[in-house]
């Protein structure tokens, strides 16, 4: 197993540690202090009893967003690092910097699939960011697929050296179909010191190199409402969005702050 990989595994075995209250009190303050991290939809730093509560700090009253059918929402708090349309089958994590969609996605796209042409867009979420994610509209999830891989950080700075690198870091894939049979993927990128991504509809998705094979989760009638919480990742990483050419029109771009809830485009 390689550094990355364990470095993780120890991040998060310490950020499950409960310590005594006032320690614990300290650490959190220090944290939310250290990444400037708004507090204000959430409990106060001393409610968490460990690192790893404060990580996935959920809201403390809904957030509201356009309920419109065509309107597509963030599905999470983060920075748009970049969007728009894949040429030859490729997109890019951030200018000059390229990833394959068919070693993104591998078993999850199929050969008919990478003909196609797809818009994208990725979202970074930084570890001051609220770090459930949500439906960003009504939609049916087809299949999770499982893809083992690095835990290399998903920043600027490492996006711009690793060539690939989100299609070389552990991840998992939800294919999906939204209005008019349009197929959307969502892509959860894990990331150095990110502990599991876990997902709500489905708990036998084990992540953070609980198997090195490929594994692939089929549904039937599984359907999800927009705003839907799917899951959470523990710590901050990426969620990358593909959907078929001009099924979306977003109003995104390069640096945008997102938060979960707004609306970043219209379903076509």
């Amino acid at each position: 197993m390689n550094f990355d990989k364990n470095f993780s595994k120890i991040f998060g075995i310490i950020g499950s540690l409960k310590l005594p209250k006032f320690i614990q009190n300290f650490i959190n303050n220090q944290y939310v202090k250290f990444f400037n991290i708004n507090m204000s939809e959430f409990e106060k730093p001393e409610k968490y009893n460990s690192l790893n509560e404060l990580f996935t700090r959920s809201l403390l009253l809904p957030r509201k967003f356009d309920e419109d059918e065509q309107i597509f929402i963030s599905p999470c708090d983060g920075t748009c690092l970049s969007s728009g349309s894949t040429s030859q089958g490729m997109a890019f994590s951030v200018k000059g910097m390229k990833y394959s969609l068919k070693e993104l996605l591998g078993t999850a796209i199929s050969n008919k699939e990478l003909s196609l042409q797809y818009d994208f867009a990725n979202i970074y979420l930084s570890p001051r960011d609220y770090h459930h994610y949500h439906a960003p509209c009504d939609m049916q999830i087809l299949s999770a697929t499982y893809i083992p891989g690095k835990l290399y950080s998903v920043a600027r700075s490492w996006l711009k050296k690793v060539d690939e690198l989100y299609a070389k870091n552990e991840r998992v894939a939800l294919k999906c179909k939204i209005r008019d049979n349009k197929i959307l993927w969502l892509v959860f990128v894990g990331a150095l010191n990110v502990g599991k991504m876990k997902f709500s509809f489905d708990e036998r998705i084990q992540t953070n190199a609980k198997a090195d094979f490929t594994q692939i989760y089929g549904y039937e009638n599984l359907y999800v409402k927009k705003g839907e919480r799917l899951g959470n990742f523990e710590l901050g990483s990426t969620i990358l969005i593909i959907g078929e050419k001009d099924a979306i029109e977003y109003n995104l771009f390069e640096e945008k702050e997102l938060k979960f809830g707004d609306s970043i485009g219209i379903i076509k």
